[in-house]
């Protein structure tokens, strides 16, 4: 009888041998079906936008009494500067609780001279936990992280002399000495130095919106008005300072820079005209309506808040919201770019019939998706004022600064006081009550 024949030695093999295939006459071989299919790995969806921190005190930069109460403080601050001020930090100091020295000492007497802590605590030089309370107050005041420690940022805004605090005081009582803004029970207030929107009820803020305003070579003009419709899905028709300014040079570079951004050309018969047939080496664009269809790419995002003025200015949504997580938003060319602009515009449409009875988010969020046109006219138009307001104080005594962005605060001049009574008309738009310049 035949011995077997020993077996093959099998090598070791890192992965599972794959097996043969054969295939039957005439046809092709097949893989066969895998027993674990492959893990499709998706795509991690984009981190949420964090928005820039804003101030949470329920007073309103703009009320019935910031008129007076920021005279008041102008006063206040006119007779430290006249004092001598305040001691200067040096630049580059940090300080946190535990620490000790001359500089708290000059950080205490600063923080005394401002209100912010009691004169009898402000000769120690130990950094302890009522100082940084101090801090936290001075930096809620001044539009600052309320982080109770001492930074680049908030030794910056300490070193602001107090001259300049009364200047800032009193150029902003100047800009709304003349202001007959109709303050009711409902209003909303844009301060363009702190770049946000306050949604004033009952004399209270019930929330602010992070929000861009103009930059400096396009400022938001100061305007008061009314708000009186929600656009949903808007088109934009793009200004003529814009194109000149935005669109002629685009398309010099970039012929197709039009049909990208989703903007038709229109003549006076409203027949679409083809960009080939305007000469982009002149400023013939300027005789033409060029108009942004309307879509999530719009430059309005898919919002428009309209607040009829002369300067034809807006408040509205944006594709580009990564501008809303910055500390600095003085971006824009003069409209207000607001964020979570939907709820801001279910508190403008509050206790009006919608689809589903009371207008909410939800029927907004409807009426985006349609992708239709919408235009819903409030019921009752709700007052809106554009402020610039560098220095202005609450009814209570707190005073609040923000930076003086657009330079209007350093006139040649030096800084008048304004008038406490028979007030001069300043340089605003009302289409409330049109009044007459002298």
């Amino acid at each position: 009888m035949a011995s077997p024949k020993p077996a093959e030695p099998v090598s070791p093999a890192p992965f599972p041998r794959e097996p043969v295939i054969k295939a039957e006459p005439g046809k092709p071989a097949t893989p066969p079906t895998s027993q674990a299919p492959t893990a499709i790995l998706k795509p991690k969806p984009p981190a949420p936008l964090k928005l820039a921190a804003v101030s949470k005190d329920p007073r309103p930069t703009l009320g019935p009494e910031t008129f007076i109460a920021t005279l008041r403080a102008a006063d206040r601050y006119r007779q430290i500067a006249e004092a001598g001020g305040w001691p200067r930090l040096p630049t580059g100091v940090t300080l946190k609780i535990g620490d000790k020295g001359p500089v708290v000492a000059q950080l205490r007497q600063h923080l005394s001279a401002t209100g912010d802590l009691p004169p009898d605590v402000a000769s120690s030089d130990a950094f302890d936990g009522k100082l940084a309370a101090a801090v936290r107050l001075y930096q809620a005041r001044h539009g600052l992280p309320e982080t109770g420690l001492v930074g680049a940022k908030t030794v910056q805004a300490m070193n602001v002399t107090a001259e300049t605090r009364f200047r800032q005081l009193a150029q902003s009582a100047v800009r709304i000495s003349g202001s007959k803004f109709p303050f009711g029970e409902r209003y909303a207030v844009v301060n363009i130095p702190s770049a946000v929107v306050e949604a004033v009820q009952g004399g209270q803020v019930v929330r602010r919106y992070v929000a861009v305003v103009g930059k400096t070579d396009r400022p938001s003009p100061a305007v008061e008005t009314r708000i009186t419709s929600v656009n949903v899905n808007p088109t934009w028709t793009v200004p003529v300072s814009l194109i000149k300014k935005d669109i002629i040079p685009h398309m010099r570079k970039d012929p197709g820079y039009l049909s990208k951004m989703k903007i038709r050309i229109l003549d006076a018969h409203g027949n679409e005209v083809e960009p080939t047939r305007i000469d982009w080496s002149t400023e013939k664009a300027v005789n033409y309506t060029l108009r942004q269809d309307a879509g999530a790419a719009n430059s309005l995002g898919q919002i428009r808040i309209d607040m009829p003025n002369r300067h034809a200015v807006y408040m509205h949504d944006t594709p580009t919201k990564r501008l809303f997580s910055s500390d600095t938003r003085f971006h824009s060319s003069g409209c207000v770019r607001v964020a979570d602009v939907k709820t801001f515009v279910t508190w403008l449409l509050e206790g009006m019939v919608g689809p589903n009875g009371v207008w909410t988010e939800a029927d907004i969020n409807a009426a985006i998706a349609s992708a239709k046109r919408q235009d819903v006219r409030l019921a009752k138009p709700v007052p809106v004022a554009w402020v610039y307001l560098t220095g202005y104080a609450t009814p209570d005594g707190s005073v609040h600064f923000r930076d003086d962005i657009y330079g209007l605060d350093t006139p040649s001049e030096p800084a008048p006081m304004p008038p406490a009574a028979e007030p001069t008309d300043p340089p605003v738009t009302s289409s409330i009550a049109p009044r007459r310049m002298n």
